[in-house]
């Protein structure tokens, strides 16, 4: 019970954090706050519940600003890769770095099927998504592996091989459905 109040205040602390841009100032989720919290966070700037000028996220942060001297910074999970996929049929973007607050899909709220297998064939995710009203679906994958993906939908399938390590793009909108 007491972990439960402890992560609750912990999830409170780092929304009301991402409220709160201090003039100038840049800070750190120090590495104390759990993985789900930051998680969240992620979550609710792609999904639009939170508001930012840009929130963007790389291999090991999610960077938020609002104006031109404010920006808030925070650590990733160090096991855990973001991912965001925007399948297409015919209209797509150029992207590595996925911005929560701007990358536009084309196939918004749509179902998918989504299969995912790492090199040796184990299969780490195989389920029917919907994808976000920005057109993408959102993925925490393992660190440091390389996966074979297929996507499914309306009779179409997309295939590729995507990677996470910490050179590796946030943003997939290269897989064209046909």
């Amino acid at each position: 019970m007491r972990r439960k109040i402890l992560l609750a205040i912990g999830l409170v602390a780092v929304v009301i954090g991402a409220y709160m841009f201090a003039g100038g100032v840049e800070r750190n989720v120090p590495n104390e706050n759990d993985a789900q919290s930051i998680k969240q966070l992620v979550h609710e700037y792609s999904t639009g519940i939170l508001k930012a000028q840009s929130a963007s996220i790389t291999s090991e942060q999610l960077i938020v600003t609002n104006g031109d001297v404010n920006k808030l910074t925070y650590d990733l999970p160090e096991n855990e890769f973001f991912l965001s996929i925007a399948p297409y049929v015919e209209k797509t973007h150029p992207c590595t770095i996925h911005s929560l607050t701007g990358c536009q899909g084309e196939l918004m709220k749509e179902e998918f099927s989504v299969y995912i297998a790492d090199k040796e064939g184990t299969v780490i995710l195989d389920e029917t998504m919907k994808s976000q009203s920005n057109g993408f679906i959102d993925l925490w994958l393992p660190r440091d592996q390389t996966y074979h993906i297929t996507i499914k939908h309306d009779g179409k399938k997309a295939e590729s091989e995507i990677s996470t390590f910490q050179i590796d793009n946030t943003c997939i909108a290269t897989m064209q459905l046909i």
